[in-house]
């Protein structure tokens, strides 16, 4: 399968690195820790009542979801540099909009939740550069406008008020 723009996640090689150590680590310890909790609990005997072994089995299953997500948000990842604070929209830029007839403005993310996950003291919405609002603000500078379509079907404005990188 080739990944098409829609499929591509935008990443720094430092979030990069970051996911591909943790698929290393899930892969290998992680795995190696499981299987040994695994065999300890069959040794105990009937599985049919073993908490130790349903726990183990559950860690399991959790363990090899969160590695086929690394593994297939690795394969999509697009690495690229931190973008330039030139107040162009980009992906991983911190926008700051305002909709049209409103006073109050809305701060977010403009890229993936990894991120965001390489910092979990902020509490930023994520927005994806290939939702509707994220197309319609692309490229755009500090000061222009936008309009889109939202999932509902109605067309709303916004302002871009500031873009800083992440």
């Amino acid at each position: 399968m080739t990944p098409t723009e829609s499929d591509t996640i935008w990443v720094t090689q430092e979030a990069y690195d970051r996911l591909a150590a943790e698929l290393d680590h899930l892969k290998n310890e992680v795995r190696a820790d499981i299987t040994a909790k695994i065999a300890a609990a069959r040794d105990e005997g009937d599985l049919k009542e073993n908490g130790g072994y349903h726990a183990a089995r559950e860690e399991q299953g959790k363990t090899e979801a969160r590695i086929r997500q690394l593994e297939d948000m690795l394969r999509r990842a697009e690495v690229g540099e931190a973008p330039a604070d030139d107040g162009l929209v980009e992906p991983g830029m911190k926008i700051t909009i305002r909709f049209e007839g409103d006073t109050d403005t809305e701060t977010f993310l403009l890229g993936s939740r990894e991120l965001l996950s390489m910092d979990s003291s902020v509490d930023l919405d994520i927005y994806s550069p290939t939702s509707p609002l994220g197309v319609a603000i692309s490229g755009k500078k500090v000061g222009d406008s936008a309009t889109y379509e939202a999932p509902n079907g109605k067309t709303l404005s916004v302002e871009i008020v500031d873009a800083k990188p992440f």
